[in-house]
């Protein structure tokens, strides 16, 4: 019986070890960084590659009914939002949002104490915020290629930037709703 207790908690002190809140090494911070310049290179190779290989809403079929690659542009934020005011001011907006979102995330992924899973989650954030941030300042509008549709019902369009923050917040929110630890210490 106390073997099995014991071969419990050697379990849960391995399985937590990637929820549980720690001062990380400056190693592991530095390497969560390195991962955030890794989807930024991946996001900006991707949307350099679609900006010479297509023309402007020119549609390549992946798979049929489902998935295309097709070329377009987004002044403004996620799903388009306010893509089509006159003026720069939600590209000014949203780019000085970005530029804050990035300091912050930097400064917590080098100075706060959270779990691994919190740092990958953030990671993946701040690559993505940063891969976006690179196509308002160079182009005063994000690069979106990817194109999932079922039949005659479509997604908007996103990218590898899109993709990585959407994979950092539910990474955040799946930790949030089953790993974190109420207030009395339990699960």
């Amino acid at each position: 019986m106390m073997q099995d207790i014991n071969n419990n908690k050697n379990d849960d002190a391995k399985y937590c070890k990637w929820t549980q809140k720690a001062n990380l090494s400056c190693k592991w911070r530095y390497i969560l960084l390195l991962a955030s310049l890794f989807i930024l290179l991946i996001d900006q190779i991707t949307k350099w590659e679609v900006r010479h290989m297509l023309r402007l809403y020119e549609i390549k079929t992946v798979i049929p009914n489902y998935w295309n690659w097709t070329l377009a542009y987004n002044k403004g934020a996620a799903f388009s939002f306010l893509a089509n005011q006159s003026s720069d001011w939600p590209r000014v907006f949203f780019g000085v949002l970005a530029m804050i979102i990035a300091i912050w995330l930097i400064n917590y992924i080098l100075s706060k104490a959270y779990s691994r899973l919190t740092g990958i989650a953030l990671s993946f954030i701040l690559g993505g915020a940063i891969g976006n941030l690179t196509d308002r300042i160079i182009f005063g509008k994000v690069t979106d290629f990817i194109q999932w549709y079922y039949h005659t019902y479509y997604w908007p369009a996103f990218n590898v930037a899109d993709s990585c923050v959407f994979i950092g917040v539910v990474l955040l929110i799946i930790e949030g709703v089953f790993f974190a630890k109420d207030t009395h210490g339990a699960k």
